[in-house]
Order: structure tokens, then sequence, then C-alpha cells
């Protein structure tokens, strides 16, 4: 995770950001500090890599890299303003004895497109990263790939629409929670097939990125407003855990942005 120390929205690179509204940076560090407690309270390890002036949407650690099995594909931005992130996210890797580090050669967002299943990783295209770094991946880490295109620009990213509640296990495929008009039918119809017993969300839990949340297979953290998700997600033995993150919305980003899950 990254402290939002410089947290701005200064510019609009999707469609959650209005330079004109304003920001509370100190709420934004105190909402963020509240989900770092949330994850350490669960029995969690939290590593925080220093915040760079001049990035501010440096605290949406989900888009600096994907790690599976201890191996590390580093992110590609689309949007010239968070570029000079991955660098700093890559140094922090190599500083922190991960060695098998790939940076990719296409546009590749990590984990804000990315979502490992336990036995398959999903995939999403259509605004921010490239389809051919879905190959890419699969190179990387050696792991089967399912493409899901996105259409929907208010769910630019995968983990805005989308998210792993359990890995898979045995013959079960793991369970997800998503957003079905964020996909094409095409995608809707591989999802519906692969995972019959999905959590559907709401339109009104998709608006307030309630598919933003980060799940350990037993405890849910999402945010606080995605009340209807969160008693689908009890209903299935789950346990939300609710956290305030409406001043980090204001720049796109909910729990899973904030949050980079390391698979040693």
């Amino acid at each position: 995770m990254c402290p939002p120390r410089y947290f701005a929205v200064d510019y609009a690179i999707n469609p959650w950001m209005d330079p004109d509204t304003p920001v509370d940076r100190e709420r934004a560090l105190a909402q963020w500090a509240g989900l770092r407690d949330t994850y350490r309270r669960l029995g969690h390890t939290v590593e925080e890599i220093e915040p760079q002036p001049g990035l501010p949407d440096m605290v949406f650690a989900a888009n600096s890299g994907l790690v599976l099995g201890g191996r590390v594909l580093g992110a590609r931005f689309r949007a010239p303003q968070r570029g000079p992130e991955a660098e700093h996210y890559r140094r922090w890797f190599t500083g922190h004895g991960y060695h098998d580090i790939t940076m990719p050669s296409r546009i590749n967002e990590a984990e804000g497109d990315f979502a490992w299943t336990g036995r398959l990783l999903l995939a999403g295209t259509g605004f921010r990263t490239e389809p051919e770094a879905h190959a890419e991946a699969q190179e990387v880490f050696g792991v089967p790939v399912l493409s899901l295109r996105l259409v929907d620009p208010r769910f630019y990213h995968l983990d805005t629409a989308l998210f792993v509640l359990s890995e898979a296990t045995g013959d079960s495929p793991g369970e997800i929670a998503y957003y079905p008009p964020a996909f094409s039918p095409g995608s809707q119809r591989v999802l519906a097939r692969l995972f019959p017993d999905a959590v559907i969300a709401t339109d009104a839990d998709a608006e307030c990125f309630g598919l933003n949340g980060v799940s350990d297979n037993r405890h849910v953290v999402l945010p606080a407003e995605a009340a209807a998700l969160a008693g689908r997600l009890a209903d299935r033995g789950y346990e939300p855990v609710p956290v305030e993150l409406s001043e980090l919305r204001k720049g796109g980003g909910g729990p899973k942005c904030c949050t980079l899950e390391i698979r040693k």
C-alpha cells in the first residue's frame, strides 16, 4: 500500500475524477489508514511504499504490479500522468528481495485488470490494459488467462466490476462477485458459464465501487455504501467488513485500488 500523502485530483483520466471537486487530503489519509489498519486487524501483513511528490495516484497500488508465486509482472500505464509510478514500484520490489521481475512491453495496469482465481487469471481489457498484455501475462506466469471485455467507461478496470471472493479448490472454480452490464455480451456469457453461482451486484453496488473489494476467502473488505452487496455476501457465509473511502473515490478508487496483493 502507498499512503496518499500527495493525493489530489488535478486531472481527469477516468469518469469519476473531477478537478473542480475539492479534495480533503487529511481525510483521505485518515480513511486510507483505516483501511490499512483493518487489514492488520484481520491478521494480514501490510507493506508500505514511500509516496512520491507529483504522483497523486500512486496511492492506487493495485495498478503497480501482479505477483504470483513470488514472480512479478510490473506495470505500464496508459495515462502519461501515471507512467513514472511503474519505476518506483519496480525499485520497491527489487529492494524487497523480488528478483524475478518482468516489466511489460504492452500497456498493462496490473491488478486493476487482472484477478487471480487460484486456477485462472481473469484479465480485463477495453479501456486500459491492452489485449496483448494478457498473452504477455500468460508467458510470464505460465497460467491460463481468460480475456474479458469491459464496455462501460465508468468501470474502466476489471477491479471496478469484478472481484474474487474465494479461490478455486478441488472441483470448485472459486466464487466471484461481478456486475454483468460492465461486460460485453460474450464476456457475460463466459462468466455465467464459469461461475454460475456468482454473486451479482446491483447498479447501486457497482456505482459506489462495491466491487472494488478485497477478500481473504472469509472476510470481505468493501465500501460501507455497498449495503446490498454486503447483505448478499453475508448470506453466502462471508463476513463483510465495511470501510469508508469516500475521499479516495474522487480519484476513481476503492479498497482494492489501494491494495496490491502479494502472493508468494
